[in-house]
Order: structure tokens, then C-alpha cells, then sequence
């Protein structure tokens, strides 16, 4: 008898909020929604989560069997050191990985012994708490802008048909001057932290990445809301593993710590788009 392969459901590209490392102690409405987008989904064959906290000059794929959990964080409740997130890798999903960047032209390593970061298991363990999906991480690249990371996330896209649930996770807005300044001052929310991430919405509703490549120029309070590049660039990541003309969905939106956006987006292909 011949036996029927089924093919995996498409996986829909996430961009999730980290916030700051308390976000595992306190997930609250965040946390409930990426925890319920979870849910939603089929279960994944693997994850490769791409975590602002982990930035190499070339694309990097980790190889590890057993990832460990870094705690990339000084200054916070003994509680949260002793956190583990007991993720598996898995060799052959990692080499599909790194073919699919090669075939789309970019350069790529790999790292034998990378674990996980706070950008890769706070969201990971509210969304996958069992841990049973193995999980590959891949590193962004700060220098490259915008733009190479959205590149980034195309070459994955072909990915997310063979049941590769690919996680960004960074977040729409992060200043850490603003949060010191803010929690001096009772807790005022800069107006930009709303108005910058409304503005992102809205630009991924309209599926205009131009203006999303041209943040810094074009969006209300863009230099504000990211000093530096490094925590919007998943973003574009998720952007380009969607597909062609993704569908963006913003499933969350929120604030923490007065200036943090814990906004969260999923993105899949229009039919026929």
C-alpha cells in the first residue's frame, strides 16, 4: 500500500515583543495573546527564532542539540536566573535552514554551541511552554539595515510551506533612556512611542515597505523609538518570511514599562498575491 505524505500547513511569519527580561515573570495582555496565537496554529515541524539580542556580521544558523538558556541580563530578580527553557535543536532542520539562505544568495555559518538568549525563550516559553517543537536560532545583522534583514527573511520564506514556524522577536519601539526618564518621572509615556508604532501598522497594512526600509526619515519620533537599529530589524525579518504581499495582522498592541511596544504581528501570503 502507498503510503499518503501530507503536507505540512503553511506557517504564518510572527514578529513578537521580548520587553524587557520581567516580561517572564509578568507576561500579562502580551503574553495572553502570543500565548493564544500559539494555540491557533498547527504545530510546527521546527522554529527558527531570530532574536535582536543575537547579531553577527554574517548570518549565523545554531547547530546546538540541547540550546542552552542565556541569561543575557544583569540587575533582576533572582527568580528570573533561575528560569530554563528546555529546548532541543535538530541538525536536519538547521541544514534546511542554512540551504534556503544560500539559495537565496546570502552569505551564511553556522554555531555548534549557540543557546537561547532572553529575545528567544521569554517568547518562546510563553508560546511553547512544553517545549516540544525544536527550535534553530538565527542571528540578525545590525549593520546591514532594514533592508538585509527583510532579505533575511525572504530566503526563509519557502520555509514556512514545510512547516517552519518562523518567530522574530524584538520590539516596535525600545529606548532605554526614555524608560530611565520615564520611570524618574512617574511614568509618562512619550507621545512617539504611539504614534511610531501606529505609523508602523499602518505602513505594513498598506504593504509599504519602502517607507518601512525609510523609518528613520519618514515615521513620527523613528530615531526616538530606536536609538539604534537592532530590536525593529526582526521585524522586517517576519516582513519577508510572510511572502509575497503578506497580509499583516497586528494581534496585539500595548505598552510596558512606559516606553516599550509590545506589539505583535503575523504575516501570510495573499492567496494568488
Amino acid at each position: 500500500m502507498t503510503q499518503i505524505q501530507s503536507t505540512p500547513p503553511l506557517q504564518p511569519a510572527l514578529f513578537v515583543p521580548h520587553g524587557a527580561p520581567t516580561f517572564a515573570l509578568r507576561p500579562g495582555a502580551a503574553g495572553a495573546a502570543l500565548s493564544a496565537m500559539a494555540q491557533s496554529l498547527a504545530l510546527p515541524r521546527a522554529i527558527v527564532i531570530v532574536s535582536a539580542h543575537w547579531d553577527t556580521a554574517v548570518p549565523t544558523v545554531g547547530f546546538a542539540e540541547r540550546p542552552e538558556t542565556i541569561h543575557d541580563f544583569w540587575g533582576f530578580p533572582d527568580e528570573l536566573y533561575e528560569i530554563r527553557y528546555p529546548a532541543t535543536g535538530c541538525r536536519e532542520a538547521s541544514e534546511e535552514v542554512v540551504a534556503a539562505i544560500e539559495a537565496a544568495g546570502l552569505p551564511v555559518v553556522t554555531d555548534a554551541s549557540r543557546g537561547l538568549d532572553h529575545g528567544a525563550w521569554v517568547p518562546l516559553r510563553l508560546m511553547f511552554p512544553d517545549a516540544e517543537v525544536p527550535v534553530i536560532p538565527l542571528s540578525i545583522q545590525s549593520r546591514g539595515g532594514p533592508e538585509q534583514a527583510y532579505r533575511l527573511g525572504q530566503a526563509l520564506a519557502p520555509l514556512t510551506a514545510k512547516g517552519f514556524l518562523v518567530i522574530a522577536s524584538g520590539n516596535v519601539t525600545h529606548n532605554l533612556r526614555d524608560y530611565q526618564t520615564a520611570a524618574r518621572s512617574g511614568g509618562r509615556t512619550p507621545a512617539y512611542v504611539r504614534e511610531f508604532s501606529d505609523w508602523v501598522a499602518n505602513r505594513l497594512a498598506e504593504n509599504d515597505a519602502p517607507a518601512l526600509f525609510d523609518y528613520r526619515r519618514q515615521a513620527p519620533g523613528g530615531i526616538e523609538a530606536h536609538p539604534t537599529d537592532e530590536h525593529l530589524l526582526p521585524l522586517y525579518v517576519a516582513l519577508g518570511a510572510g511572502g509575497e504581499n503578506p497580509k499583516a495582522n497586528r494581534f496585539h498592541a500595548g505598552i510596558d514599562d512606559y516606553v516599550i511596544a509590545m506589539d505583535a504581528f503575523s504575516f501570510l501570503a495573499k492567496k494568488g498575491g
